[in-house]
């Protein structure tokens, strides 16, 4: 059985979850508008990557370890020929990273269908003990298989109709996009926790976890997938059913602060305007005397950029990031161990020695690499390090979707902000308020899920959820 390589820890936000997109465009080459979609969702997975296609009736799928462009070259592209296609970025939230759990999944146990999924199940593992039960077997330990044959074997002669009745049986948080030999369908939890927009390609249909990846393509954005909503994309057109109905919105509001990309526009806005007013706020909130911002790149950019215009201090690279590195199967070793951040930040002393520096950055999970940045910025001559993070501390794990690690290995966890800046070594620390978040993003708490800051869990008791390895934990899978 392949494993999965670990990911450098090169910074204190949480993991991305997963990306999905869906095209049906006859006349167009799906697998590369695939591939390029998918490139513009990197960000939200970097484990693995997949794209199923559909030609003559018949579903090829391709999927392995690695990124988009590490997996695929011309040759597998060439091979993926059809008249729709489907696509997946994967960090593992249910599940761990062997090859079987990659996506899309297929199954075929009466309904050849492709799947790509993001979000969490919280009823994955009686689901799982159900299907079991009925005989099927899984290859896998993914939530988003679980769907797949769900889907697979039901007796519902359009896949419209399967998904229509099997989607008040999920609970959690899905973003999905399945394939059929007909159709592609995408489908979204009734609360919305993870994201989902459908798009334009001229007569054709798209779907994806962002926008951006419609402005790589050529596409253009329409509106979201509405949450509870199916969206049919066949030879018919476009065909949309409201399926459930939730008893409140929940989208996740990390996507606004993290997770998408900064040019991703969501709930009516381009997040890089939202991030900066997230700065401009965090200013207003906790100013400082200071010399000089800079940003822990890239995630920080926007934020840091909001704070300089709100304070009027001037903004410079203090931190040069390596953009090229994303894997890597070599192993620093003793002699460099101790440099082993400077894979991804390299400090100017140029820039910030003898400064009493801001230090923005959007999150701070654990404090591992936070800490390491403040000491590598005194190693550099820094007088002060003042840290402004444009969100609330991280106090609580996610259940949808987004690995966020243990309560007790959060930095946050147990302490007072004096005590968390004193753990990370820095001379000041301030976090954004929850209400800052909702000025910037033009929101409430009532239409969004904002538990890993709160506590407040929008789908119930969080005890109750099923963990990453919930399903690894009782399934017995035959080595490959």
């Amino acid at each position: 059985m392949t494993t999965f390589d670990r990911f450098p820890a090169d910074r204190d936000g949480p993991r991305d979850e997963c990306g999905v997109f869906g095209v049906y465009a006859p006349g167009h080459d799906v697998s590369r508008l695939a591939y390029f979609a998918l490139y513009a969702l990197q960000h939200r997975g970097q484990e693995s990557a997949g794209i199923a296609t559909c030609e003559g009736g018949h579903i090829t799928t391709l999927r392995d370890a690695g990124l988009v462009s590490q997996v695929f070259d011309e040759e597998k592209l060439r091979a993926l020929e059809g008249d729709m296609a489907i696509g997946h970025v994967r960090y593992s939230t249910t599940g761990g990273g062997s090859w079987e759990n990659a996506q899309p999944v297929w199954r075929d146990d009466g309904r050849e269908v492709a799947l790509a999924h993001n979000g969490n199940l919280t009823n994955a593992v009686e689901l799982w003990g159900e299907l079991k039960e009925r005989g099927i077997d899984f290859r896998g330990t993914s939530d988003s298989e679980i769907i797949a044959a769900l889907l697979s074997s039901h007796e519902g002669k359009l896949i419209e109709d399967a998904v229509e009745q099997v989607m008040p049986r999920l609970e959690g948080a899905y973003s999905t996009v399945v394939m059929t030999k007909h159709a592609i369908v995408a489908f979204r939890d009734p609360h919305g926790i993870r994201p989902l927009s459908l798009g334009r390609l001229g007569e054709r249909f798209v779907v994806a976890s962002e926008s951006c990846a419609f402005d790589i393509i050529g596409a253009e954005l329409m509106r979201e997938v509405h949450p509870g909503e199916l969206v049919s994309l066949t030879e018919r057109g476009l065909e949309t059913r409201q399926v459930v109905r939730g008893s409140r919105h929940a989208s996740c509001v990390f996507e606004h602060i993290y997770f998408s990309r900064p040019d991703s526009r969501m709930e009516g806005m381009v997040l890089q305007e939202a991030r900066g007013r997230m700065g401009e706020i965090l200013w207003r909130e906790a100013p400082v005397e200071a010399d000089l911002v800079i940003s822990v790149p890239d995630s920080g950019n926007p934020a840091a950029a909001g704070f300089a215009r709100a304070s009027g201090l001037p903004r410079d690279d203090g931190l040069i990031k390596n953009r090229y590195v994303a894997r890597t199967f070599i192993q620093p070793g003793q002699e460099l161990r101790k440099h082993g951040l400077r894979l991804k930040f390299n400090p100017l002393p140029e820039i910030v020695a003898g400064k009493r520096l801001v230090v923005v950055d959007d999150s701070i999970v654990r404090g591992n690499t936070t800490r390491q940045i403040v000491g590598m910025l005194r190693d550099a001559g820094a007088r002060e390090v003042h840290l402004r993070i444009s969100a609330p501390p991280i106090r609580n794990p996610c259940h949808y979707g987004v690995d966020m690690s243990t309560r007790e290995e959060m930095v946050a966890h147990g302490r007072t902000i004096a005590e968390i800046a004193d753990e990370l070594d820095a001379d000041s620390l301030a976090y954004l308020s929850m209400e800052g978040v909702y000025e910037a993003i033009g929101g409430s708490p009532e239409d969004h899920c904002d538990a890993c800051f709160s506590g407040r869990y929008p789908l119930g008791d969080p005890e109750e959820a099923n963990g990453k390895f919930a399903l690894e934990d009782i399934a017995v899978i035959p080595a490959s």
